[in-house]
């Protein structure tokens, strides 16, 4: 399958927080998933690890902006989030802890703007996942 690329959705008001993290149009924050490697570029933070390393991913949100938008650190789990957005976003968990500067979270948040895209991308090269916006459904 040719690599499929996935840029984040970055709210208009976000923007200058985002600036702080190197972020200043589309194409400085994507995810990029070819049959062999997994890649999230956000700003002057990037993860990349083989697909092998995936062990699922988890469609989520809405969330509250204070939690969501920049690169934020998950004290009580350990999860990193790369956040343009508190509209939803992806939740991809890892086999083996990948590092992400001094850290090396179990698990990665991406807000892409292709959430279901995302999945499916996925989904495709067999990672297991699911949304859990429509679990939560009546």
């Amino acid at each position: 399958m040719p690599p499929t690329r996935f840029p984040f959705r970055l709210d208009r008001r976000s923007r200058p927080i985002l600036r702080l993290f190197g972020i200043h149009d589309v194409d400085d924050a994507y995810v990029r998933v070819d049959d062999a490697t997994f890649t999230a570029r956000f700003g002057r933070f990037e993860v990349a690890t083989p697909l092998a390393n995936l062990a699922s991913w988890r469609i989520e949100g809405p969330w509250r902006s204070i939690r969501a938008v920049g690169v934020r650190l998950s004290l009580r789990h350990g999860d990193i989030t790369f956040g343009g957005t508190a509209r939803g976003g992806v939740r991809i968990d890892f086999r083996e802890p990948v590092k992400i500067g001094p850290f090396h979270p179990p698990a990665l948040y991406v807000t892409v703007e292709d959430l279901e895209g995302l999945g499916e991308a996925l989904r495709s090269r067999g990672v297991g996942g699911s949304d859990a916006r429509q679990q939560s459904l009546p």
